[in-house]
């Protein structure tokens, strides 16, 4: 299955990152929502989870800490604002306490899509700029996109 990245358009600030999945949509929601899957799969290829907390309802906070082959450390920090079982999180990158080089703050949409024993998730990232969207572009948000759906697809084969 291909990952699909593309910015929206020129002149809106948003990224829209699409993928079939071979598993129900059910499936996909509890990959997508327990700590525990997700710690398995988020990130690109070689990253590992040390951390990965969630409280997933509006309000709860996602706490995350990827690490990088090279022992470099990432840190998440968001805000669920919408969580409608199976079909669609909404979250916000937490604004405050970033540290230098993070990317740019963003509004994430998941929407998962039943189509019959598959299961279609798009990811819409909003930023406030263009010029906030072309950084995330720059800093490689869709490659590292990508690699975490693959990952992704691999854990919902052994669930």
């Amino acid at each position: 299955m291909e990952t699909i990245v593309e910015a929206a358009s020129t002149d809106a600030a948003v990224i829209v990152i699409t993928r079939i999945y071979d598993a129900p949509r059910a499936l996909v929601w509890t990959a997508l929502t327990d700590p525990v899957h997700v710690a398995e799969w988020y990130g690109g290829e070689g990253f590992t989870s040390p951390v990965c907390e969630m409280d997933v309802r509006p309000g709860g906070l996602w706490r995350h800490i990827m690490r990088a082959p090279n022992g470099m450390e990432f840190g998440i920090e968001a805000v669920f604002t919408e969580v409608v079982e199976p079909e669609r999180l909404v979250w916000t990158s937490k604004a405050t306490d970033r540290p230098a080089g993070a990317p740019p703050v963003a509004v994430n949409t998941v929407t998962l899509e039943d189509l019959g024993g598959r299961t279609r998730w798009t990811l819409e990232a909003r930023f406030d700029t263009l010029a906030d969207r072309d950084l995330t572009v720059r800093m490689g948000f869709g490659h590292m996109v990508s690699q975490g759906a693959e990952r992704l697809a691999a854990h919902l084969g052994k669930m």
